[in-house]
């Protein structure tokens, strides 16, 4: 299943369905991959300004940076799902011998640490955009810094959305599985929230200015 290739309304319904997937760390991906359109629209905005150039060089960060999310987020909207259809399948291997018990954990162990990387990627590349919306609020086309303060929301979204995900699967793993992802979490959870928070407060006193 490609969810990229399906239209608005069919993800909507197949979220809302009782399927196991999409689920939430596919609608966190979804919401990347909308912040990063929203970031590159206003950069787009700023650039085609001569009156305001001093955006210019956050505007063409933002644009190399979420320019591949928008390609990005559609893939791992799929690869979630996929990792979490993997976890089930898992689940379903025989378990009839002491071969076969240890042979469904471990792959039961892999997917399942392969169900908490695609939201870890999810969630480093929504705090790679995330940092750099607060200047793009601070010198982005006026006009457009509702837009930016979207996108921040989204981002901000996606990353805590993913970070969810991230934790339920490694709380079932043994602790040296995933040690990266471990060790790092509360440092991206940290820096989601300052660079939010900076987002925000940037967008309301640009909309206060304007």
């Amino acid at each position: 299943m490609t969810w990229a290739k399906k239209t608005l309304k069919e993800f909507q319904d197949a979220l809302a369905s009782s399927d196991p997937t999409p689920g939430g760390g596919s609608a966190a991906a979804v919401a990347l991959g909308q912040a990063a359109a929203l970031a590159v629209m206003v950069s787009e905005l700023t650039l085609a300004k001569e009156s305001l150039s001093d955006g210019w060089s956050i505007s063409e960060q933002v644009k190399f940076v979420a320019e591949p999310f928008l390609k990005t987020g559609l893939e791992l909207a799929t690869s979630d799902s996929d990792a979490f259809d993997a976890v089930v399948a898992s689940f379903r291997l025989p378990k009839e011998t002491d071969e076969d018990k240890e042979k469904r954990r471990d792959a039961i162990r892999l997917a399942t640490l392969g169900a908490a990387e695609v939201p870890y990627q999810t969630a480093t590349s929504a705090l790679q955009l995330l940092r750099l919306l607060p200047e793009l609020a601070e010198k982005g086309n006026p006009n457009a810094a509702s837009d930016v303060g979207v996108s921040a929301l989204l981002a901000s979204a996606a990353l805590k959305g993913a970070i969810f995900n991230v934790e339920i699967n490694l709380q079932s793993l043994p602790t040296e599985m995933g040690m990266e992802m471990r060790e790092n979490l509360a440092n991206l959870i940290e820096e989601g929230r300052v660079y939010s928070r900076m987002s925000m407060d940037a967008v309301r006193e640009r909309l206060a200015n304007s």
